[in-house]
């Protein structure tokens, strides 16, 4: 047979992977290098650090070198420290470029911001890791250099990918080969990608931002009337933040603060735990809906909040004030679906590891391009793919997120770390390094893997494998398949527009989970991906 049909027609269940050290991402090639840093005595960072960027290689339809991460660590004691690994608009940016556009423009070079995830994972690796920065990129570069079969799912976003970017042929010469996007199991080899790998390696991140590839990241974008230098790059760094939090149920969901949208989780949460649903069916009509109420109002916060810190013009802190969250939460009607003029949500395509060591440690990492390969530009012979994350600014006069120089945008991907509240709690009591990526699909996914481990005690692989909702804008939710029939009529009553998706995708989040246990941890990793879990 010479090849294989890559669909799967038959329901299939994964089971939660229990090791001392685990690895969870969506292509499981990329999972095993974190684990051999792990079998090597590295830690949960150098894991982490080693599994982003191979996935920046064999999964680069979401995620590449040109993109913004972001992480949430615990040390094993102390408290979460978060890593903000997104770049901030170019410094020359003009924004007279932008007076006759009706939206931010996805494709080119206006929507380019400064790629912060190489930097990020340099200080995440400074600051927790243990093994040489060199050796955590060797089976990237390898990867890279050397090849490795395209995974199904991701062989399907490279097809799609193919529709929007194949008119430049920057992209074109470094993505389609022999004039077409790989399929599910083709070798495949970049390059260029091999090449810029080696130079942040060697260099420990300084080529890419003060050497050849910054360089060459100017030389293009002047070639194009783009708005970046390489100033702009040398000037990048990484903030260290505390991350904002709330407690849920006696476990704390800890988030980054703006410019990431981790603020729409938080409050939802916050307006969730108003309402008693532990006695009742987590899939059931009552559940569901004020799950989706609450989530409505948390990006009625962010959509109206979120932006580059210095912009910020009401603190994270006012909002999560819990006498807020209780007059947001009243405002709730059990029996009837409201709109809460929450604007519509953002798309984007990331990728999402979590990491987990046998001395206590555990990562949530998460980078990306925004929407798929980013921009379509690539820098030639370097074969980086620059993100488009500066299509989440705002061209509204006055707004805090308002397109402007020198400046971090509104960000989809947020990581997300759950710990006991109470501080002399045992970790196994609420200790969980997850998340869920896809855009606007993240807080919602955050909301809804939390309560299902909290509320119901769902392991993380049964919370990962539930069906969920996606609200969309105003009344318009979305329900995968796997409900009772009921919910979807119940829900219609209650004045949901409910659309049934007709199968379980990407575009619901694709997530990953480890929860500590008494003597290591607990494991799941999506099936809306072709990812999974590995431990030892």
């Amino acid at each position: 047979m010479s090849r294989f049909d890559y669909s799967l027609p038959y329901p299939s269940q994964r089971e939660p992977v229990t090791a001392r050290n685990i690895v969870a991402t969506s292509v499981p090639v990329a999972a095993t290098a974190g684990l051999e840093m792990l079998r090597r005595g590295g830690t949960a960072a150098d894991a982490a650090v080693a599994t982003a960027a191979c996935m920046t290689v064999v999964e680069p339809t979401t995620n590449g070198l040109g993109g913004d991460a972001f992480a949430l660590v615990h040390d094993g004691n102390g408290p979460v420290q978060g890593f903000n690994g997104s770049g901030r608009s170019p410094a020359g940016l003009d924004v007279a470029a932008f007076a006759n556009e009706r939206r931010m423009p996805r494709l080119g070079w206006k929507p380019v911001t400064v790629p912060g995830g190489v930097a990020m994972w340099v200080d995440l690796w400074r600051a927790h890791g243990r093994l040489p920065f060199a050796d955590l990129l060797a089976p990237a570069i390898d990867y890279a250099e050397n090849g490795y079969l395209v995974a199904p799912q991701t062989a399907g976003l490279w097809t799609r990918a193919a529709q929007s970017y194949s008119a430049r042929a920057d992209w074109s010469d470094t993505f389609l080969f022999d004039g077409a996007p790989p399929t599910a199991g083709q070798l495949v080899r970049l390059p260029g990608h091999a090449r810029t790998l080696r130079a942040i390696a060697e260099s420990e991140g300084e080529a890419f931002y003060r050497g050849e590839i910054a360089e060459a990241i100017e030389k293009a974008a002047r070639a194009e009337n783009g708005f970046m230098r390489a100033s702009d790059l040398a000037a990048h760094e990484t903030l260290r933040v505390e991350p904002i939090g709330i407690d849920y149920r006696g476990t704390t969901l800890h988030e980054i603060p703006p410019n990431g949208q981790g603020l729409a989780a938080l409050v939802a949460l916050g307006v969730l735990r108003h309402f008693e649903i532990g006695d009742l069916d987590p899939d059931c009509p009552d559940v569901l809906h004020l799950q989706i109420e609450a989530v409505k109002l948390g990006f009625a916060d962010a959509h109206r909040h979120v932006a580059d810190p210095r912009f910020v013009d009401v603190s994270p802190a006012e909002l999560l004030a819990p006498a807020r969250l209780k007059e947001l939460a009243d405002r709730i009607d059990p029996t009837k679906a409201q709109s809460f003029d929450a604007g519509i949500p953002k798309p984007g395509g990331t990728i999402l590891l979590c990491t987990a060591d046998a001395e206590g440690r555990c990562v949530s990492l998460i980078q990306s391009n925004y929407t798929g390969f980013g921009s379509g530009v690539v820098i030639p012979g370097w074969g980086v793919a620059m993100q488009n994350r500066g299509a989440c600014f705002h061209l509204a006069a006055g707004h805090p997120n308002q397109i402007g120089p020198d400046k971090r945008p509104y960000h989809t991907i947020i990581p997300a770390m759950a710990t006991p509240t109470d501080p002399n709690a045992p970790a196994a009591d609420g200790l969980m390094a997850f998340g869920v990526m896809g855009g606007f699909m993240q807080p919602q996914g955050h909301l809804q893997v939390l309560s299902r481990v909290r509320d119901f005690g769902q392991n993380p692989q049964a919370a990962l494998d539930a069906s969920r909702f996606q609200w969309m804008s105003g009344l318009n939710v979305s329900l995968e398949p796997g409900f009772d029939p009921a919910v979807y009529e119940v829900l219609a009553q209650r004045g949901h527009r409910v659309k049934r998706a007709e199968n379980r995708s990407v575009s619901f989040g694709r997530g990953q989970a480890i929860h500590a246990i008494k003597d290591g941890w607990c494991a799941g990793s999506d099936l809306r991906a072709d990812g999974q879990a590995v431990g030892f």
